[in-house]
């Protein structure tokens, strides 16, 4: 297998992150959930939660690739139309990896529009 020296000099296997790497990841991870604040603060409450169940249960697959759904998508988000948060018309239900390429996608075009 062929190695790969990190940043701060280790040498790991190619794909998979040293010490100080996963230490340097867990430390923004925990910066940016404190910055983005609880889930009920931005909007998922148990409203939220009972219209989610309600929806998987009526809409089961991913409207992209047909894969049993696990995600329901706000089309417009939250943050944008909090209004409609809570509005059926605009929901749609994704899989997981649907979802987070779509999430990735959004949060690439917005970065830096907070």
């Amino acid at each position: 297998m062929v190695n790969r020296i990190t940043s701060c000099g280790c040498s790991v296997p190619k794909g998979s992150k040293c010490v100080h790497e996963l230490k340097r990841q867990a430390a923004r991870q925990r910066q940016n959930d404190e910055e983005r604040g609880s889930s009920a603060s931005r909007g998922y409450d148990k409203d939220w939660s009972k219209l989610r169940f309600r929806f998987l249960h009526h809409h089961p697959l991913c409207v992209v690739c047909g894969a049993k759904a696990s995600h329901v998508d706000h089309i417009q988000s939250v943050r944008d139309r909090p209004e409609l948060r809570l509005e059926w018309t605009n929901l749609r239900s994704m899989c997981g990896p649907c979802h987070g390429r779509r999430t990735a996608r959004d949060q690439s075009q917005n970065w830096g529009k907070r």
